[in-house]
């Protein structure tokens, strides 16, 4: 007779910050580097088994699941269900738009003014504001811009689109910038830094942030450095 032996997830031996958690709902602080979900064994989904505590919730998932995407170069909050409620709950709100998340950029030239991009993509409705942190002169760019962007909607690539659509790619990115753009060793400077919602269980407000990544404060002030240096 064959015994029924259970089945163990597979678990992605890999370390995340935690930002948040309880028995229903879960946030870490995603590198940049590493897939959220897919067919390769490294993602964070492989890995969050080993980064929270299993809910003791009667209906509790087979394993936390993450409740969006974030590129593999984007670093940042990243929502995670451990119960089918909160996956059934904070999937209504991520449909229905009422999640704010809030990201934390570095783009190429210098942005004049805040504003909303409202162009379709792929013939989808697609909204992104943002508004200027600070400018720094570059000499290598110019001028580089630090932006907080609020995106509405959650397209694909939608922040790097509507960014280099205006004409200002987001600093590291191989796909929708140029070679002029990337920054050898470092990246795509894009971090998902807030995020609002209703909790899936009690409603009440839940809100999360986290520090600006150091590599984008570091950056950015080599950059003002090396212009202070050489332009004196």
């Amino acid at each position: 007779m064959v015994e029924n032996l259970e089945i163990k997830p597979k678990v992605f031996e890999y370390d995340f910050e935690v930002i948040y958690e309880d028995e229903h709902i879960a946030a870490i602080n995603k590198p940049a580097g590493i897939t959220v979900s897919g067919n390769k064994f490294k993602t964070v989904f492989n890995a969050l088994p080993y980064n929270l505590k299993k809910s003791k919730a009667p209906d509790a998932l087979y394993k936390p699941t993450p409740l969006h995407r974030l590129d593999n170069q984007t670093s940042g909050i990243l929502l995670v269900a451990k119960t089918k409620t909160a996956q059934i709950e904070l999937g209504k709100q991520f449909s229905n738009h009422t999640i704010q998340k809030k990201y934390c950029t570095i783009v190429i030239g210098k942005v004049h003014a805040s504003q909303l991009i409202n162009t379709p993509i792929e013939n989808k409705l697609a909204e992104t504001n943002f508004e200027i942190i600070k400018v720094e002169k570059s000499l290598k760019y110019n001028y580089l811009t630090c932006l907080k962007v609020f995106p509405k909607t959650g397209r694909t690539h939608q922040i790097r689109i509507h960014l280099a659509s205006i004409g200002h790619p987001i600093l590291g990115d191989k796909l929708y910038g140029n070679s002029k753009t990337l920054y050898k060793g470092k990246g795509l400077f894009l971090c998902a830094s807030e995020i609002s919602f209703l909790h899936p269980k009690t409603f009440k407000t839940i809100h999360l942030k986290i520090e600006t990544p150091t590599k984008f404060i570091s950056f950015l002030n080599r950059e003002k450095r090396r212009w202070n240096t050489y332009n004196v």
